[in-house]
């Protein structure tokens, strides 16, 4: 079976490539020693593969019928998506993806009643291109991104994502190879209301309250106290990312996280940071 060797989760937000230098000197040190610092940790496990979690921004998925999770099954990646270039501040980066790894998790999460729609042609905007730049600056380590709706109602709910997590891990371990090293990514939020009303706040209480929650390893109270009302309160249309965060617990398995860094980084207009699930540490008891 596939051993999960490293989860973890993170902010993708644009301003942490494409305008960091607005940030104090104090957030851009914290932060970009945290990011690089979780890219370090992730490359130590010496994963033969990313599968990664993260909003599409209704970049791929149309909006009219936009599924709750849409696994991207091609051969290779490219991006960023021409669109989002200058505005990132990203180079043009290919990396390879998994087509049978792929397959397998929609092969095995349609038997499990989980509706994991495919596509072997994805763009890429900040989703995929500012946690890649960090966690594997080198491109070298295959991804399988996993798109899901963050936007558009009716939302996949934080616990169905947790099951989704769950049974991610379930079928890396008894559909996978002996020997296949996996990683997983959540990546999203914090708190931000991109366009919005609170677009030039953060809201630092919510951001440290859930990040404690993740650092008692308790999932159940994760989800039962996230909901999706309390994150559209922190930030509508941004925050809501927070639930990719969840499938990377749900993958954890009952571990508890380690925030790695955090800044409410107003001038970067998102609540930015990262955390750490140790896979070597048993997990707590069901």
């Amino acid at each position: 079976m596939a051993e999960i060797v490293a989860v973890c989760a993170l902010s993708h937000a644009p301003g942490l490539t494409g305008w960091l230098d607005r940030a104090s000197p104090e957030e851009q040190e914290n932060l970009t020693r945290g990011f690089h610092g979780l890219g370090r940790m992730l490359r130590e496990t010496r994963p033969d593969v990313i599968v990664g979690i993260a909003n599409d921004h209704l970049l791929n998925l149309p909006l009219d019928s936009a599924g709750d999770f849409c696994v991207g099954t091609a051969s290779r990646w490219t991006g960023p998506a021409e669109w989002f270039s200058d505005w990132l501040n990203v180079p043009d980066y290919e990396v390879a993806g998994h087509p049978d790894l792929a397959r397998t998790l929609v092969r095995e999460g349609d038997r499990r009643g989980l509706r994991l729609a495919w596509k072997d042609r994805l763009l890429f905007d900040d989703n995929w291109s500012v946690p890649l730049l960090y966690l594997t600056p080198d491109y070298d380590i295959p991804l399988v991104p996993i798109h899901m709706n963050c936007i558009v109602p009716p939302l996949p709910s934080p616990e169905e994502c947790w099951r989704l997590g769950r049974e991610i891990a379930d079928i890396l371990r008894g559909c996978r190879p002996d020997g296949e090293r996996v990683a997983i990514m959540g990546t999203g939020g914090l708190s931000h209301d991109p366009g919005g009303p609170r677009y030039f706040q953060v809201d630092e209480a919510f951001d440290r309250g859930f990040l404690a929650l993740l650092e008692e390893g308790d999932a159940e109270k994760v989800v039962a106290e996230t909901t999706l009302e309390k994150m559209a309160q922190a930030g509508d249309g941004g925050t809501t990312e927070l639930l990719s965060w969840m499938v990377a617990m749900g993958a954890a398995g009952g571990r508890k996280a380690r925030t790695v860094c955090y800044e409410p980084a107003v001038e970067l207009r998102c609540g930015m940071g990262c955390v750490w699930w140790d896979m070597s540490e048993q997990a707590a008891a069901a």
